[in-house]
C-alpha cells in the first residue's frame, strides 16, 4: 500500500494511556473475542453477557495480549492509521455528495489492552470495534502483529481493510442501517438476531471493498497484492475459520460476521463494482 507521505487525519485520539468503565450500548463488529464468547455460551449454556464481563477485564502483560512498547514502531503505526482514516474520509465524504448528504468522519482511537468507550469498556481481545454512541472506532495496537501472527493474514493492506470495515459500520450508523437492524434484533432467538448480524458485518466488508475500489481509482493507494492481502485477511476472520481454530469444529449458529467465503465474496464485490447500490447485503438471496 503506497501510503507513506500522504495526508494524515486528524480524527484520531491516542488513547493507549486511558482505561475504565463505561456506558451500556452495543459495540459493533468486535469479532474476535465476540465470536469466542457466544461460541462458548452456545455449548455451555452459560449467560454470554456474564462472559463477555470476563472477557473484557483482559488486560495487557497477560500472556495473551502484550502491548507494544517500541515509540518508533507505535509511531509509525499510528501514522499507517491515520493516513488509512484520511483515504475513507476522501471516498466517503465523495460518496455521500452524490446522494446529497454530508459526510461526518468517525474518531478513530488507539489503545493498548483496554479502553473506555460510551459503548462501555473495550478490551484488545474483542478485536477492533466501533461504538456508535461516540462514533468512533477503535483498535488495539498490537492487533497487526496479531493479524500477521495469529491470524498468517500479514501486509499492512490487510490492516487497511480492518479498519475501512469499522469505517463501514460508522457508515451504516449514518445512513440508519444499524438503528434500523438493532429494532429488527428485538424478540428475536439468539440464533434469528446473529444472522442480521452476519449479514450488517458483510455489509461493511462490502463497504470495506468500496472504499479500496476509490482507493485506487482516485488515490492510486494500492500496490500489487494489496486486494490479496485483504482478501486474506477476510478469510482468516471467517466466522467459520475462527470457530475451527479455537473449538475445531462448527456452530454456524454462532456466526455473526459470515463465513470466510461470504466475507471475501462481498469485499470482493465493492471493489469490483465500486457501486453502493450493490450491497444489499439484507435482500433474502443475498448470503
Amino acid at each position: 500500500m503506497l501510503w507513506k507521505g500522504r495526508r494524515e487525519s486528524t480524527n484520531f485520539e491516542d488513547l493507549t494511556g486511558s482505561t475504565g468503565g463505561g456506558g451500556g450500548k452495543k459495540m459493533i463488529g468486535g469479532g474476535i473475542g465476540v465470536l469466542i464468547v457466544i461460541v462458548v455460551a452456545l455449548l455451555t449454556g452459560k449467560d454470554p453477557s456474564a462472559l463477555m464481563g470476563q472477557l473484557q477485564n483482559v488486560t495487557s502483560g497477560t500472556e495473551e495480549h502484550v502491548c507494544e512498547t517500541n515509540e518508533s514502531k507505535n509511531s509509525e503505526y499510528m501514522s499507517f492509521v491515520r493516513v488509512t482514516l484520511a483515504s475513507t474520509e476522501e471516498v466517503w465524504k465523495t460518496e455521500f455528495e452524490k446522494m446529497g448528504q454530508v459526510y461526518e468522519p468517525p474518531i478513530l482511537g488507539a489503545f493498548c489492552g483496554k479502553v473506555s468507550t460510551a459503548c462501555g469498556q473495550g478490551a484488545a481481545a474483542m478485536g477492533p470495534f466501533y461504538c456508535p454512541a461516540d462514533h468512533k472506532a477503535y483498535i488495539d495496537l498490537a492487533f497487526y502483529s496479531e493479524l500477521q501472527n495469529r491470524f498468517k493474514a500479514p501486509g499492512d493492506f490487510a490492516m487497511a481493510y480492518v479498519i475501512a470495515h469499522e469505517v463501514g459500520h460508522h457508515v451504516q450508523n449514518l445512513l440508519g442501517i444499524s438503528a434500523k437492524m438493532e429494532q429488527q434484533r428485538q424478540g428475536l432467538s439468539e440464533a434469528e438476531a446473529n444472522k442480521l448480524s452476519v449479514r450488517l458485518e458483510l455489509q461493511a466488508d462490502f463497504l470495506a471493498g468500496l472504499w479500496a475500489h476509490y482507493a485506487q481509482t482516485s488515490q492510486k493507494i494500492i500496490e500489487p497484492g494489496d486486494i490479496e492481502e485483504a482478501l486474506n485477511a477476510a478469510n482468516a476472520i471467517g466466522d467459520d475459520n475462527l470457530q475451527k481454530q479455537s473449538q475445531g469444529y462448527v456452530v454456524p449458529d454462532g456466526f455473526t460476521h459470515g463465513t470466510s467465503e461470504q466475507r471475501m465474496y462481498w469485499f470482493k464485490k465493492g471493489f469490483e463494482t465500486g457501486d453502493i447500490n450493490q450491497g444489499n447485503t439484507f435482500a433474502a438471496n443475498a448470503l
